[in-house]
């Protein structure tokens, strides 16, 4: 009586294990960049919300009609300074800061500008609290309302 024994031998499973090897070696490289990449998007997407946050500050002034007033209070009321004749957010706490994250939320050189460290001014500038370098960030133009993602640094 002849016994068939199933399974594989001991050449298979070898055979098979570099196979699989190989492939974790081609594709590992693919992915050990994932943490720059979501810092890159990180950034990219803060610097649409400023623009966004500065359109509708914006958008406010207008609406309303002061023209010559240095702020807009938004629909959940939060006062942001602007600029008068232009309704462009200052570039200060009170203004783009308040524009992002709400009244008070942001302070330069905390992390409360939506995982951002600010550092305002006339060019305020954004960077990731978690990592990053000093060309790693956003700016911002409190003149015109330019904003800048900088992503090149972006570890």
């Amino acid at each position: 009586m002849k016994l068939n024994q199933q399974g594989f031998t001991l050449v298979e499973l070898i055979v098979v294990i570099v196979i699989l090897g190989i492939l974790a070696a081609t594709a590992l490289p693919r992915f050990i960049n994932v943490t720059g990449d979501a810092r890159t998007a990180a950034v990219q997407g803060f610097a649409g919300g400023i623009r966004s946050a500065t359109a509708l500050v914006q958008a406010r002034y207008f609406a309303t009609g002061s023209s010559g007033s240095t702020s807009v209070t938004m629909g959940d009321n939060t006062t942001v300074a602007v600029a008068a004749g232009t309704g462009i957010p200052t570039g200060a706490a009170v203004g783009i800061g308040d524009a992002i994250a709400g009244e008070g939320a942001c302070i330069a050189g905390a992390g409360g500008c939506s995982g951002f460290t600010a550092v305002f001014g006339a060019s305020s500038t954004f960077q990731p609290t978690n990592g990053g370098s000093a060309t790693c960030g956003v700016t911002y133009d409190e003149t015109n309302g330019a904003v800048v993602a900088t992503i090149t640094g972006c570890p």
